[in-house]
């Protein structure tokens, strides 16, 4: 093979490397779902719609799921002192996976007034499959903590899944009946919605593919110029 056709070969090769890796990567939904939610409260049951927005990004060998409110729930017939609100949550697991997931947050950054909705912050947990596949998160109860007393809010309309991730599990086992491992932990504060995992591993893997090809381009030009020169 002539040095100009080794040349265009090689670099084919690396753009299309560099195609294969970007179609690898995989899938992610995600919807902002409005959910009724019946709370039954110290002082009487009280209804709020709220849409709800769950989004993942990979972590090690799990995923960090991270659930938000964009309107308050339930009310104190009292203020809320800084940090007298403690909330959690859990997200409904289907698809490929079953079970719940905890979530949890921060308590409450500043005082709430009274007969005012509560204002949930991002709750977070890590979600770590068992099994590959597409799996759907689904909001769950709340639940909130404060001044001694508890309020389970429990959604009533059956909302449908906010997101639906195609998860790989430690070692690539295939999807299947068993259920996840899950646990919670406190999110910072705010409104913080990170990239979903597959989204922001495909990020990843457009970097790699582009490297490949850069890799086989300077391969073309290094061996353009030793033709160059060994013909001088």
């Amino acid at each position: 093979m002539s040095y100009p056709k080794r040349t265009f070969a090689l670099a084919s090769a690396a753009a299309l490397a560099g195609s294969a890796v970007l179609l690898a990567a995989p899938a992610a939904h995600a919807d902002v779902v409005d959910v009724n939610y019946r709370c039954q409260t110290p002082i009487g049951v009280k209804s709020a719609l709220s849409p709800i927005d769950i989004r993942g990004v990979k972590s090690g060998s799990g995923y960090r799921i991270t659930m938000s409110w964009q309107k308050g729930v339930s009310s104190s017939p009292v203020e809320l002192g800084k940090g007298a609100m403690s909330p959690s949550a859990t997200i409904g697991l289907g698809g490929a996976d079953s079970g719940t997931l905890a979530v949890s947050g921060p308590a409450n950054a500043a005082a709430i007034p009274a007969n005012t909705p509560i204002k949930i912050s991002d709750l977070s947990g890590t979600y770590t499959p068992k099994k590959s596949g597409k799996v759907t998160f689904t909001a769950g109860t709340l639940t909130i903590r404060a001044l001694g007393t508890t309020t389970t809010c429990t959604p009533t309309n059956s909302p449908k899944a906010s997101l639906t991730l195609d998860v790989t599990a430690p070692g690539g086992a295939s999807s299947g009946g068993s259920s996840s491992s899950a646990s919670g932990g406190s999110s910072s504060g705010g409104r913080q919605l990170p990239q979903t995992g597959p989204e922001d591993s495909a990020v990843a893997l457009g970097t790699l593919g582009g490297t490949v090809l850069l890799a086989g381009a300077a391969a073309a030009l290094w061996l353009t110029r030793r033709n160059q020169t060994a013909h001088r």
